[in-house]
């Protein structure tokens, strides 16, 4: 029977696997196991400690389902999710920003112009923008696919065991020929990420508060184009500085205006009360 010591067997364990040489898969796993044992070496990890650590894996399995994903959520709230946005977001795109947990992707599609808040309360929102490449130039037939919350902070699919569609607030939109887009939907408020959980947990025990900073969120897509996964926040608000998910780029925010009788808007099916702006860059695939 071979050795194997606390130290020998991180080597052991890399060998079992028969990945292929050079492969990408051989990298990234021989990386993990590298970095996990490291830790577990360093901070001298008790039984107690590996199997809470195992528990806490297992809850958030427990309460995750196709609407909730707890995973995406803890990777969030540990940077983990927007260090993976930084790292692949491309010069001169858009950056990228949190996707979160509640993404749907067969979201209803509306023309343009259409409105989002279904007659919810609070402040009807004038969203435009335009899509363009990384020369400027307009992408016609972009796709926005965009959720968000209500103006209590709450997404739909948080709330159907009381009648609440979990399609509500959310939209697919396609850019004309001009690149440009426009919809109207109620203006979202901050809110707190899902805390009944064991991500929840791991907030308290650390003494972070949960909330997050109001925003949209956005999926860009285009043919010939790296898609984006992104938010867009709104300035002189609530978390900027201090998002429980990190979500927040400087790029990322917009200035929030009050229509004013004289703007010249675009044609919606309701009249907003605020408008905001904003244009999204795809980059080249490859």
């Amino acid at each position: 029977m071979r050795d194997i010591n606390q130290f020998t067997i991180t080597e052991a364990v890399k060998q079992s696997f028969k990945t292929e040489e050079g492969s990408r898969l051989k990298f990234l796993l021989e990386t993990f196991i590298d970095h996990l044992h490291d830790y577990t070496r360093e901070v001298n990890l008790t039984h107690e400690e590996w199997m809470g650590i195992l528990m806490f894996l297992y809850d958030c399995g427990k309460i995750s389902t196709p609407e909730r994903h707890e995973f995406i959520l803890l990777s969030d709230v540990l940077g983990f999710s927007a260090l993976v946005d930084m790292i692949n977001t491309r010069g001169g795109q858009t950056e990228g920003s949190n996707l979160g947990p509640f993404y749907l992707d067969d979201a209803p599609r509306f023309a343009l112009g259409g409105d989002l808040g279904g007659g919810r309360d609070g402040a009807v929102l004038l969203v435009q923008g335009q899509v363009r490449d990384s020369l400027g130039n307009p992408i016609a037939g972009a796709v926005i696919d965009t959720w968000q919350t209500d103006s209590a902070g709450t997404y739909p699919i948080q709330e159907q065991a009381s009648g609440q569609d979990k399609y509500d607030l959310r939209g697919i939109f396609t850019t004309g020929e001009d690149g440009k887009y426009w919809y109207t939907t109620v203006l979202p408020k901050p809110y707190t990420v899902p805390y009944d959980g064991p991500v929840g947990r791991l907030l308290r025990a650390g003494n972070r508060h949960a909330w997050r900073a109001s925003h949209l969120h956005y999926i860009v897509r285009a043919p010939g184009y790296r898609p984006i996964t992104t938010e867009l926040f709104f300035d002189n608000t609530d978390y900027l500085d201090n998002d429980a998910v990190f979500g927040v780029r400087r790029s990322l925010i917009t200035k929030l205006e009050p229509v004013k009788k004289t703007d010249s808007l675009p044609p919606t099916d309701k009249v907003p009360n605020a408008r905001c702006s904003f244009d999204f860059v795809l980059a080249p695939e490859g």
